[in-house]
């Protein structure tokens, strides 16, 4: 009877767990609330095992990983043009986003997983163009 419980109580642990993830949309548009070339949102807070969906709300636009922004162990990866994306992420840490070829225009996302493990990897990384002041907005919410 007790080994039936115990099993019981692991199986609704585990569930629970699963049940506790989150999605969140981000969608990628060509105007935004702050300006052209944008994802909205542009900061997204999460915890391991939430899904992060890039809408392509816009055509014209992807997710891909800014390198060097990611956590330790994560593989880089870039979404197809005008398409629905989903990220699962994981691992804790910092992931920065871009869409290629609105990049140097600003268009750029970050979403912190858990503890910001990676934030000096991050700060280190050179932006470019309108990015660097749309991202320096992102980091400023960093928990």
């Amino acid at each position: 009877m007790l080994a039936k419980t115990l099993a019981l109580a692991t199986t609704v642990a585990l569930l629970g767990h699963v049940a506790a993830a989150e999605t969140f949309e981000v969608q990628m548009l060509n105007r935004g609330e702050a300006g052209a070339m944008v994802f909205e949102p542009s900061y997204v807070a999460a915890q391991p095992g939430d899904t992060i969906v890039f809408l392509a709300t816009d055509p014209g636009h992807n997710a891909a990983a800014i390198e060097g922004m990611l956590p330790e162990g994560v593989e880089t990866f870039e979404s197809e043009m005008g398409e629905e994306f989903s990220l699962i992420v994981e691992a804790e840490g910092l992931y920065g986003i871009k869409c290629t070829p609105h990049y140097a225009m600003g268009m750029v996302a970050l979403i912190q997983v858990g503890e910001a493990v990676n934030l000096e990897a991050v700060q280190a990384v050179a932006m470019r163009g309108k990015a660097e002041d749309r991202f320096a907005e992102a980091l400023a919410q960093v928990q």
